[in-house]
C-alpha cells in the first residue's frame, strides 16, 4: 500500500509500526454549527482509507475527535440563550446522522475535548517543566516557539515580517511572534474549567495532542500515531503547533505519514462563510441521497481540491445508476462472497494512495462486461455469482450499491406518496388472489399515474420512479 505523505511531499510505501495494526487519528468538527460540505469531504475520505486499510487485513484503530470546547461554542450559547453542553450535543448528534446517511461509519474512538482535561494538563504541564512552555502574569500558557529547533518543519512555512509583527500585537506578554496558547487563563465569569493552571480554557491545538497521547500513544513507540490525517487548512498552524507539542513533551514524532484532504469549493470558489457561500449538508441531504453525496464527493482524488455543482453531481448520479441497474438484474439471487480477479484489481488501485478515479475505471468496465455476457447468455450461473460477489467487494470497500435496487430507483417520491403506492400493491396482490382481473387493472393504473413502473417478480411487485 502506498500513501502520499502531504509533509515529506512524496508517495511513501505505508508500514505500519506493529505488524498487522493501523493507527489512524483525524481532527473531527468543532460542535457548534451544522455540518458542511468540507466535513463531509473529510469524512469520507478518512472512511475511505479506514476501508482500504481494513480491506488489506489491517486491525484498524481509528480516532476522530469531538471539540466541545471552543470560543465559537461559547458564543453560540450567548447567541440562543442556550447552555454548552445544549448546543454540543444538538450538533454532536446532528453531525453523527449526517454521517451516517454519506455511509460513513462510526470511528473506534471518538474522544471530546471535555473528557480530556485530565490529558491536556498532563501535557502542559511536562511542556513547562521541559522548559518548552511559558506562563504569563495574566496566567496564560504559551508554547516557546523558539525552544523547538523543528518548529515550521511540518508545513515548510516561513513567516513574512508583517505576520510576525501582527502576531506579536495580538499579545504583549508573548516571548515570540509564532508563540500560541496551551492554556488560556479567565478571569471573568465566562466558561471556565479548574485546572492546576487556575480557571481557564485549553488551547485548540492542545487537545488534539492530548487526545492522541491518552487513547493511542504507546510509550516506547517512535510515533504516536501512523497517520495522521485532516483537511489541508489544518497543516498550518494547528497540525504543525501539535506535532511540536508532541515532540517537546513526549519521546516520540506525531505521526508517520500525514494525510490531507483538499478544499471543497462552490461553482469554483472555497467554501467560506465569511463569503457567504457555504453549503450545509443538511440542505444537500433534503435534496440528494446521502450515497448519491457519497459516490459524488468520493469521486474526485482526495487531494484534489473539489468544486461542487449540482450539474457534475447529476451526471455523477448517472454512473451509480449503472451500479444500481446491473445489481437490479441480479436481485433475488443468493451467493457467497467469493474472492475475484476483479477484487484483487480494485483494491490494487486504491492501495495506490486512493486511486479513485482508477478505481472507477474498473468498476465502469467490468459493468458493461457483466452486461454484455448476461444479454448473451441470461442462465450463466457461475457468472452471476461472480458478478455479485464484485459488487459485493465494491460495497465493502467503497460503501457503494448498498440499498435495495428498487428502493434506489424510488428516490424522488416522498414517504406519503411511497405508503399509497405501497398500499394499491397490497390491494392489487388481493384482487389478483381473488381472481379480480378487473380491479387489479384498475389499481395498476392508478398506480401509473404516480409516475412509476411497476414489476411483478419472483419477490413479488416491485416499482420504481420513472
Amino acid at each position: 500500500m502506498f500513501i502520499y505523505d502531504s509533509v515529506q511531499k512524496i508517495k511513501r510505501e505505508f508500514i505500519s509500526q506493529e505488524d498487522g495494526k493501523v493507527s489512524l487519528y483525524v481532527c473531527g468538527p468543532t460542535v457548534y454549527d451544522d455540518a458542511h460540505l468540507g466535513h463531509a469531504k473529510s469524512a469520507l475520505v478518512f472512511d475511505l482509507l479506514s476501508r482500504v486499510l481494513s480491506a488489506n487485513e489491517y486491525e484498524v484503530t481509528y480516532a476522530r475527535n469531538i471539540t466541545d470546547i471552543d470560543d465559537k461554542i461559547i458564543k453560540k450559547a450567548a447567541e440562543t440563550n442556550k447552555s454548552i453542553k445544549e448546543i454540543t450535543d444538538f450538533y454532536t448528534q446532528a453531525y453523527h446522522e449526517e454521517m451516517s446517511k454519506l455511509g460513513v461509519a462510526r470511528p473506534s474512538i471518538e474522544p471530546k475535548a471535555t473528557e480530556s482535561l485530565e490529558a491536556m494538563f498532563e501535557l502542559i504541564q511536562k511542556l513547562l517543566d521541559n522548559n518548552h512552555a511559558y506562563k504569563t502574569s495574566s496566567g496564560d500558557i504559551y508554547f516557546d516557539t523558539s525552544s523547538d529547533i523543528d518548529y515550521l518543519k511540518l508545513s515548510h512555512r516561513v513567516q513574512d515580517e508583517s505576520e510576525k509583527l501582527q502576531r506579536v500585537e495580538s499579545s504583549s506578554e508573548k516571548k515570540n511572534s509564532a508563540d500560541f496558547a496551551l492554556w488560556k487563563s479567565v478571569h471573568d465569569d465566562s466558561v471556565s474549567f479548574d485546572s492546576p493552571f487556575g480557571k481557564g480554557r485549553p488551547g485548540w491545538h492542545t487537545e488534539c495532542s492530548a487526545m492522541i497521547e491518552k487513547h493511542l500513544a504507546k510509550k516506547e513507540a517512535k510515533f504516536a500515531v501512523d497517520i495522521h490525517g485532516g483537511g489541508a487548512d489544518l497543516l498550518f498552524p494547528h497540525h504543525e503547533n501539535e506535532a511540536a507539542q508532541t515532540r517537546c513533551a513526549t519521546n516520540h514524532t506525531l505521526a508517520n505519514y500525514w494525510m490531507h484532504n483538499g478544499f471543497v469549493n462552490i461553482d469554483g470558489e472555497k467554501m467560506s462563510k465569511s463569503l457567504g457561500n457555504s453549503f450545509f449538508l443538511r440542505d444537500a441531504l433534503k435534496v440528494y441521497d446521502g450515497e448519491v453525496l457519497r459516490f459524488y464527493l468520493l469521486g474526485t482524488h482526495y487531494r484534489a481540491n473539489f468544486n461542487f455543482n449540482e450539474e457534475d453531481l447529476l451526471n455523477s448520479k448517472k454512473r451509480l445508476d449503472k451500479i444500481y441497474r446491473l445489481k437490479k438484474r441480479l436481485f433475488g439471487l443468493t451467493h457467497e462472497n467469493q474472492k475475484t480477479a476483479f477484487g484483487d484489481e480494485l483494491l490494487k488501485t486504491l492501495s495506490d494512495d486512493l486511486n479513485i478515479s482508477a478505481s472507477l475505471a474498473l468498476i465502469d468496465e467490468m459493468i458493461s462486461v457483466a452486461n454484455e455476457k448476461l444479454d448473451s447468455d441470461a442462465k450463466a450461473k457461475e457468472f452471476k455469482k461472480e458478478t455479485l460477489s464484485n459488487l459485493a467487494y465494491i460495497e465493502k470497500v467503497l460503501g457503494f450499491g448498498v440499498k435495495n435496487p428498487y428502493e434506489y430507483f424510488q428516490q424522488g417520491v416522498d414517504e406519503e406518496t411511497k405508503a399509497k403506492i405501497n398500499s394499491l400493491i397490497l390491494k392489487r396482490a388481493e384482487a389478483k388472489k381473488a381472481k379480480d382481473f378487473a380491479t387489479s387493472d384498475a389499481i395498476r393504473d392508478e398506480i401509473l399515474t404516480y409516475g412509476v413502473n411497476i414489476m411483478d417478480t419472483a419477490q413479488g411487485t416491485l416499482w420504481e420512479k420513472i
